[in-house]
């Protein structure tokens, strides 16, 4: 029984052939990097040992990305404290003022709504 071929068939000449050629190629580049690391030993020590030692620098635990993402979040923690430190210093300064009669009335007008009896309360809420 014959075989017959068609160009659009994947068992076809064309494909196996190319295959072959594919083939042929990794294996002579394969064969090249081969010959090449066993005439110069040396090199590729030197070249591998750099190549781990960049890897290490960049990814390892301490290395220059995780120390780049440390002192990002050092400078928002240093914010963060910023703000929280005038927080506490503006308690502070409330606390102080707590006794103070003006003050009293203040935080009854602002907190509370309270008015006294002759005057009009408008509230107005902001978005």
């Amino acid at each position: 029984m014959a075989r017959v071929l068609c160009a659009f068939h994947p068992c076809s000449d064309s494909s196996t052939t190319r295959q072959i050629k594919v083939f042929k190629g990794v294996k002579k580049l394969f064969n090249t990097i081969w010959h090449y690391s066993r005439s110069h030993p040396k090199k590729i020590l030197f070249w591998a040992f750099l190549l781990y030692f960049i890897v290490w620098f960049f990814f390892d635990d301490y290395g220059i990305v995780k120390r780049i993402r440390m002192e990002v979040e050092h400078r928002m923690l240093l914010e963060r404290q910023k703000t929280e430190q005038q927080k506490i210093i503006e308690n502070e300064l409330r606390i102080r003022h707590a006794k103070d009669p003006d003050s009293i009335e203040k935080a009854a007008r602002e907190r509370y709504n309270f008015r006294k009896p002759d005057e009009t309360l408008f509230i107005i809420r902001e978005k």
